[in-house]
């Protein structure tokens, strides 16, 4: 009886040979569930993943060689993008996140697509001045190929799966999951399910420090978990050269109201050691699932509006509270299946040989958030809201204003729901152009509202942002719980 198990040193040896079989991750999903998982092992050796999407948490190190006379760096920019120098004298890293100090809708992400495409960049820097690197300045231009090392080290990478995103608030929010609509207007979600790679490998067997990966068309490795690992939303920390990648595996992006990212392309192959692997990659993307938050309750730990697949979001549409909602992709399928072809080719063709981990990355991690003392939130400063209805005339708002010495008064319908708000100068000008009629003539409609939770900084800068004095505390059925002022955040400072 053959025993169903195999190495990675007899894998690599059928690389060498010529006579290994390797198939995609959207290949193996046909297979299994043609074959089952015992005879799927006994036809596959490798199964190659990929994945092709905004990677944030992306950078860059470097090291430039020594000027004439030397410089030892305390600040530099590449084309206006500062980098890190707290390394050595000639020594930075630099984050794809970083704006430029001079233009909009530019980043270290571009900085170093550009290097990668063979441009050249300014280097501009000033120095300490000291005995042994005495310049204090320079500016030059340089190319990925004068630099001695350009190192890509990526602090998170490669999601495992990702929330997804909506919006049940009344205006459109910018976030790092894109433009979200309001009144559940869309969703958006990242990763690539199925053919991404730790959804393949989801014990992490084959996939740990050490393992060589296809990193932006070049060789590289994992050098360990990424930040908020947190399986099943793993991620993987990774390195590569540079100078040997490729751009069109790389993409810089500008994300509306949020930043700069790198859209990055990582594939990597699972060796199929047992049945257990062959079965790992067969999964599909209805047994991959991840939860839709809302963005709409500005806090940390958003609410779940759903569970839902990876196959509900990709057919591009999910229901929600009896609605069809439309869903769009942050990552690109069509960049990820080409990166996990592409690395399939380069196996076959005895050019990419596999590594066993020399360490496991944990399946299971605390996540924890920043601890903060003292933090204020609005329920501990808001008041008691004197509310009106719309039919409420403006001569009696006029007298519970007076009478209460008061500027805000929340409108709510026969169920306490929110519908406008009216002030005092609302009041004053219907006196004014002799518009003395009722409340839903002079009342703005369109309010921007705070929750109980929130805390006191955001709901300040609301006020700042939208030049308003006070915002009503609603809750999650927009019924008014309160009131928050501008004077109410001024006496809390004070204090």
């Amino acid at each position: 009886m053959q025993l169903m198990k195999r190495t990675v040193e007899e894998i690599n040896e059928k690389i060498k040979k010529g006579d290994v079989c390797v198939v995609t991750a959207e290949e193996m999903k046909k297979i299994v569930d043609e074959l089952g998982p015992e005879k799927a092992f006994k036809e596959v050796d490798v199964v190659t993943t990929g994945t092709f999407g905004a990677m944030c948490s992306s950078g860059a190190f470097f090291n430039f060689g020594h000027s004439d006379p030397p410089i030892k760096m305390k600040r530099i920019w590449l084309n206006d993008v500062e980098a890190y120098t707290g390394i050595a004298a000639v020594d930075a890293y630099l984050g794809v996140t970083q704006p430029s100090e001079s233009r909009e809708d530019y980043g270290g992400a571009h900085v170093i697509e550009e290097l990668v495409s063979g441009r050249e960049v300014e280097l501009r820097a000033v120095g300490y001045g000291t005995d042994c690197y005495p310049r204090k300045s320079i500016v030059t231009e340089i190319s990925l190929e004068d630099i001695n090392q350009a190192v890509m080290v990526n602090p998170r990478n490669a999601y495992q799966r990702y929330k997804a995103a909506t919006n049940s608030s009344d205006r459109v929010l910018r976030t790092y999951m894109g433009t979200l609509l309001p009144n559940f207007g869309n969703v958006t979600f990242a990763g690539c399910g199925e053919i991404s790679p730790l959804n393949n490998d989801p014990e992490y067997r084959t996939i740990g420090i050490g393992t060589r990966i296809f990193l932006c068309g070049a060789k590289g490795y994992i050098i360990g978990e990424g930040t908020q690992h947190f399986p099943p939303f793993g991620t993987l920390m990774v390195k590569g050269n540079l100078k040997e990648m490729k751009s069109e595996y790389m993409k810089a992006i500008v994300i509306p109201g949020y930043g700069v990212s790198l859209c990055v392309g990582i594939g990597i192959p699972i060796p199929i050691l047992d049945v257990d692997m062959a079965r790992f990659t067969g999964i599909r993307d209805s047994e991959i699932f991840t939860e839709i938050i809302d963005f709409g309750v500005p806090r940390m730990e958003r609410p779940v509006v759903k569970r839902v697949s990876y196959a509900e979001l990709k057919s591009g549409r999910v229901e929600i509270n009896g609605e069809v909602v439309r869903v769009s992709p942050l990552s690109s399928y069509y960049m990820a299946r080409r990166v996990m072809e592409d690395l399939k080719k380069i196996i076959e063709n005895g050019e990419f040989f596999l590594t066993s981990p020399v360490e496991r990355i944990p399946t299971k991690s605390l996540l924890k958030p920043m601890r903060q003392k003292d933090i204020k939130v609005v329920r501990s400063v808001m008041t008691k809201a004197i509310t009106v209805t719309p039919e409420t005339s403006v001569e009696e708002v006029a007298k519970i204003i007076i009478q209460k010495s008061i500027n805000h008064l929340p409108v709510v319908d026969e169920r306490g729901v929110l519908v406008g708000i009216v002030t005092s100068w609302d009041v004053a000008k219907a006196v004014a152009i002799g518009k003395i009629g009722k409340v839903k003539d002079v009342m703005t409609r369109k309010v921007i509202t705070t929750s109980p939770d929130e805390p006191i900084d955001i709901a300040a800068r609301k006020m700042e942002k939208y030049n308003i004095s006070a915002l009503p505390v609603i809750d999650s059925k927009k019924k008014v719980l309160g009131l928050v002022t501008s004077e109410d955040l001024s006496k809390l400072l004070a204090r």
